[in-house]
C-alpha cells in the first residue's frame, strides 16, 4: 500500500484543497501520471501519483481542505488490492462482538445504585479471564469471549469511562429531577467540562492559545504585527483553531467572528442549563411549561443558520479556493496600502518598430514570440534601479529595500488570476525576458507552476490592455508597494511638432502605497519609464 499525502507546496504553506480527482476508485494508475488537483494560498497544482497501481481508496473529497502530509487517498498494488478484498470481509465479523458486547453497557448505567450488582455480571459477558476465580461458574461464557483478550486488561477502566457517558443521556432528560433545580446544573456543567480534555488531548497536549500562536499562517501573523493584534484573542474556525486569514479580516472589520462551526459545541452546554432553571419554576403545572419553552429553544437557532436561497431566477455558486484566495488578498491590500494612482500616456511607436524589425528574427532564431511584454519589462527595471522605493516593501515601521528585482507577471486564466514571478529581471536581456514570459505563462494555464515560481515578487505588472482597457487603477500586490497596468497599445493620432501625426500609443498607470512613495517620485518614475520607451536602445535586443 501506497499512502498519496497532501504535499508541502512551500514553506509558508500549512494545508491545500483538493479541487479535483482525475481518477476514481479502481482505476489504475501509473507512477508521475497526473492523480488530483490541489489550490494553495500561493498555486494551483496537478499533483502526480506517487506510486504505480490501482487507486484503492479517496479520503479527502474534492472542496476539503486538509494539513499538509495528511493521507487523502490510498494507492494499492494490483496483488494487494486483490487480496484487500477478502481482508475486508473479516473484518465486519471481528466489529460484531463489538456492537453486541456494547448494549449490556446501558442496563449496567441504568441500574444507577445497583451498578456494583449488575457490574459483575457485565464483567463476566465481556471479561472471562478477570471473573474466573471469583466465578467459576461462567467458565463457559469464557472461551466464547477469548476472542477478545485486550478488553481483560482495561476491566478496571470501563468504570472511570462510564461516570463520563452517563452524564450526556441524564443531560438531555435533565427536566426529570424537578425538586433541585440547582443540584443537577452543576453536574451537568463538569460534562462540556471533560470533553474540554478530551479535545486538548487530541491536540497533542497543546492549549488552543498555543495552537493558534504556532499553526496560524506567516501571513495571519503578519498581518496580527502590522495591526498590533494578539492572535489568542481573535476566534480561530480553522482545524484545532487555527486562525484563518478571514478570521482576522473579520476581527479587523470589528464584526463577531464568524465561528459557525466551533461556536455550537459550547453553546449548548449552557443551553439545557437555563432551560433547567426555568423548569422548576413552573413545577406546579408541569405539562405546560415544557411544552411552552421547548419549541421556542428550537425556533431560536432554526433562523441562525442563514443560507442563500436559490429559485429559478437565481443560480448561487460557490466560490472556488483560487477565487476565495484573491478576493481575501484584494481586500487585505486595499486595507493596508494608502493606494494612489497615476496614469501616463506613452509613444510606443519605436517599440512597435523594434519588435516588427526583430519577430521574425527571434520565431526563426530561439523559437520564441516576441510581444510587447519583454519591452515593458525592460524599462521598467531600469526604472527601478533609478528609483528603488517602488521596489521595497513594508514591514512594521521599516521600509526594506530589496536589491534583487523580481517582476511578478499577472496573467489572467479561465478559473482565475495567478502570478508568476521572473527572477533576477535586472540581469536579462529582452530575449531572455520573451523566454521567460512565454515559459510561465504556459506553464500557468497547465497548471504546472512550482509554488516558488509564484513567490518572492518585488514589483507587479498586469496588462489588460489585452482585452481592450485604456486603463485601469490596478490593486497593489501585497508586500510590494507598487504595481504597473499597461492598457491596449493602439494607433491614434496626436500632435507632434504642431502637425497632427498618426501614431503608436498607449496609457500606462501606476498604482502605489502613499504610505512611503511620494508622488514625485512615483511621477518621476513614470517619466523614467516612458523615455526608456520612447527611446528603446536597440542594443539590449
Amino acid at each position: 500500500m501506497t499512502d498519496v499525502i497532501m504535499p508541502q507546496m512551500g514553506e509558508s504553506i500549512a494545508e491545500g484543497t483538493v479541487t479535483k480527482w482525475m481518477k476514481n476508485v479502481g482505476d489504475k494508475v501509473q507512477r508521475d501520471e497526473p492523480l488530483f488537483e490541489i489550490s494553495t494560498d500561493k498555486v494551483d497544482a496537478e499533483i502526480p501519483a506517487p506510486a504505480s497501481g490501482i487507486l484503492k481508496e479517496i479520503r479527502v473529497q474534492p472542496g476539503a481542505t486538509v494539513p499538509i502530509n495528511t493521507v487523502v487517498g490510498v494507492i494499492a498494488a494490483e496483488g494487494e488490492a486483490v487480496a484487500a478484498t477478502p481482508a475486508a470481509s473479516v473484518a465486519p465479523p471481528a466489529a460484531t462482538p463489538t456492537t453486541a458486547a456494547a448494549p449490556p453497557a446501558p442496563p449496567a448505567v441504568s441500574a444507577g445504585a445497583s451498578a456494583p450488582a449488575s457490574a459483575p455480571s457485565a464483567s463476566s459477558q465481556a471479561d472471562g479471564t478477570a471473573e474466573s476465580a471469583p466465578r467459576p461458574a461462567p467458565a463457559p461464557p469464557a472461551p466464547a469471549m477469548t476472542r477478545e483478550p485486550p478488553r481483560p486488561a482495561p476491566a478496571a477502566a470501563p468504570p472511570p469511562v462510564v461516570p463520563v457517558v452517563p452524564p450526556r443521556p441524564t443531560w438531555s432528560p435533565a427536566p426529570t429531577p424537578p425538586s433541585a433545580p440547582a443540584g443537577p446544573a452543576r453536574p451537568d456543567r463538569p460534562a462540556p467540562a471533560s470533553a474540554v480534555p478530551v479535545d486538548q488531548s487530541s491536540r497533542t497536549d497543546m492549549t488552543l492559545d498555543e495552537l493558534r500562536q504556532t499553526r496560524s499562517s506567516p501571513v495571519v501573523r503578519k498581518i496580527a504585527a502590522e495591526h498590533n493584534l494578539d492572535i489568542r484573542d481573535i476566534p480561530g474556525t480553522g482545524i484545532a483553531g487555527r486562525v484563518t486569514k478571514q478570521d482576522i479580516l473579520t476581527h479587523m472589520e470589528g464584526k463577531p467572528a464568524e465561528t459557525p462551526a466551533s461556536a455550537p459545541r459550547p453553546m449548548p452546554a449552557p443551553a439545557p442549563v437555563a432551560t433547567t432553571p426555568q423548569r422548576p419554576p413552573s413545577a406546579p403545572s408541569p405539562p405546560a411549561p415544557p411544552a411552552g419553552p421547548a419549541p421556542q429553544a428550537a425556533a431560536v437557532p432554526a433562523p441562525s443558520p442563514a443560507a442563500p436561497s436559490a429559485s429559478s431566477r437565481v443560480e448561487v455558486v460557490p466560490m472556488s479556493p483560487i477565487r476565495k484566495k484573491t478576493a481575501e488578498h484584494m481586500v487585505l491590500s486595499k486595507r493596508i496600502s494608502a493606494h494612489v494612482t497615476t496614469v501616463f500616456e506613452i509613444d510606443m511607436t519605436r517599440v512597435d518598430q523594434l519588435r516588427q524589425k526583430y519577430a521574425p528574427v527571434y520565431q526563426e532564431r530561439s523559437g520564441v514570440k516576441l510581444t510587447y511584454m519583454p519591452f515593458v519589462i525592460k524599462a521598467t527595471v531600469d526604472a527601478l534601479k533609478a528609483f528603488p522605493v517602488l521596489n521595497a516593501s513594508v514591514e512594521g515601521d521599516a521600509v526594506v529595500y530589496r536589491h534583487d528585482i523580481n517582476i511578478g507577471i499577472a496573467v489572467a486564466l479561465d478559473w482565475g488570476l495567478i502570478v508568476p514571478v521572473i527572477r533576477n529581471a535586472d540581469e536579462k536581456n529582452v530575449l531572455g525576458l520573451a523566454r521567460a514570459v512565454n515559459d510561465l505563462a504556459e506553464r500557468a494555464r497547465t497548471k504546472r507552476l512550482k509554488v516558488e515560481e509564484v513567490q518572492g515578487g518585488t514589483f507587479t505588472i498586469t496588462n489588460p490592455g489585452v482585452f481592450g482597457s485604456l486603463f485601469g487603477t490596478p490593486i497593489i500586490n501585497q508586500p510590494q508597494v507598487a504595481i504597473l497596468g499597461t492598457g491596449v497599445i493602439e494607433k491614434r493620432t496626436v500632435v507632434r511638432d504642431d502637425a497632427i501625426a498618426i501614431r503608436t500609443m498607449a496609457y500606462f498607470a501606476l498604482s502605489f502605497d502613499h504610505r512611503i512613495v511620494d508622488g514625485s517620485d512615483a511621477d518621476r518614475f513614470m517619466a523614467q519609464m516612458k523615455k526608456g520607451l520612447q527611446e528603446f536602445d536597440e542594443t539590449a535586443l
